[in-house]
């Protein structure tokens, strides 16, 4: 394990703490340009997330109705009652996507898809850069409002589902993530720009309680004209 990757592992609570759980819960709100140019405005506002530690596996509830939940693994996304009914299902969801443009409408199972899996991602990193299959490099630093940023290059392996292979994440005097670059496959391949900020300690573990994502020019620097995606988490719970 690098230097760099270690540093913002301990400062976001540390391997052991993060091995001694088994779920993180969440009660947030999702909104953003995205949804509703996807055909989703107001469909992730005010839901409880949780996400399986030691697997990919993520539940939004409720989800599109107040009786359905959604069930996103790489492999499989389900929709389903609140008594474990399924309703929808789809096998190998991210072949769903192919062929898609920024513009292209989404189902219910390609939006429970996409926010299953980032949501996973958003939760667990930086703990997931160690998985088995996950490379990380420290590349230059980078100055953003006048704080240098060191910066680490993260390669996931296939097996993740995440949003592109190789994604750039800033790091900030402190250990903490404070940005991701990346360009989200299933949504166009979009360049974005995703901040994380207002960091809480929940239960020994520091969570961003504020997200928000704007597409990247191509100078690297964040168009902030509209907001793609704003995460607002109110809290949330370890087990």
């Amino acid at each position: 394990m690098s230097e760099l990757l270690a540093l913002a592992i301990e400062s976001h609570g540390g391997t052991k703490r993060w091995n001694e759980l088994k779920a993180v819960d969440g009660d947030m709100s999702i909104t953003g340009q995205l949804w509703t140019r996807k055909g989703w405005p107001d469909a992730l506002k005010d839901v409880h997330v949780t996400v399986d530690t030691k697997s990919q596996l993520t539940r939004y509830q409720p989800f599109t109705a107040p009786n359905k939940r959604s069930v996103c693994r790489p492999d499989k996304t389900l929709i389903e009652t609140l008594d474990g009914q399924v309703l929808e299902e789809r096998n190998n969801p991210r072949s769903a996507f192919e062929n898609h443009r920024p513009e292209t409408k989404w189902d219910a199972l390609n939006l429970a898809y996409f926010s299953g899996y980032a949501m996973w991602n958003y939760l667990c990193s930086p703990f997931i850069f160690a998985l088995p299959g996950v490379a990380t490099e420290e590349i230059e630093p980078c100055e953003e409002d006048g704080v240098r940023h060191r910066r680490l290059k993260v390669t996931f392996p296939r097996s993740i589902a995440t949003h592109c292979p190789e994604q750039i994440f800033h790091i900030d005097p402190s250990g903490l993530l404070s940005r991701m670059d990346y360009s989200a496959e299933v949504v166009g391949g979009v360049p974005t720009a995703h901040f994380m900020s207002d960091y809480k300690d929940f239960g020994g573990v520091k969570i961003a309680t504020k997200r928000r994502a704007f597409r990247r020019g191509a100078d690297g620097t964040a168009v902030r004209d509209a907001v793609g995606v704003a995460i607002d988490i109110a809290d949330i719970r370890l087990s």
